[in-house]
């Protein structure tokens, strides 16, 4: 009976973790929001992460997979080499709708390494954001 009441816990949507609530339905909420996120897959935080993919979330990555919420919450729990930071983070809100479109950079050894541009898509419920879906293009790479 403990198994099973330890992996109810585990299954759930924001992994025992204690969400936000009562977020603004503005852009700056959103794109702090972004930055939580980049924050929680540098520190390897999957709870932190599940609070902000809604259970559906699906990514289409820049190969045109589709990477699930559990394998993106998988992946935040691994280490990376170098960081990567934002630029040009843009929120449009709608309502209950919003989306976020910027440019991701990965920088290894102090140089960039990698750039792309994505936009993630939010629903207000819960009395939070939760990101449903995500796309990500990668800028091709110059000689």
């Amino acid at each position: 009976m403990k198994i099973a009441f330890l992996l109810l816990l585990l299954s759930s949507p924001a992994y025992g973790a204690n969400c936000p609530t009562g977020q603004l339905k503005d852009e700056a909420t959103l794109v702090e929001i972004e930055h939580t996120w980049l924050r929680a897959v540098e520190q390897q935080d999957a709870a932190a992460l599940a609070c902000i993919l809604a259970d559906e979330f699906e990514e289409a990555d820049f190969e045109g997979a589709l990477i699930s919420r559990s394998t993106m919450l998988a992946s935040a729990a691994k280490a990376r080499k170098g960081h990567d930071e934002l630029e040009d983070l843009h929120a449009h809100v709608y309502g209950d709708v919003a989306y976020v479109r910027g440019i991701g950079v990965h920088v290894e050894n102090g140089r960039p390494a990698g750039k792309s541009r994505f936009t993630d898509i939010f629903v207000y419920r819960d009395g939070r954001w939760q990101c449903v879906a995500g796309h990500e293009s990668h800028f091709p790479k110059r000689p």
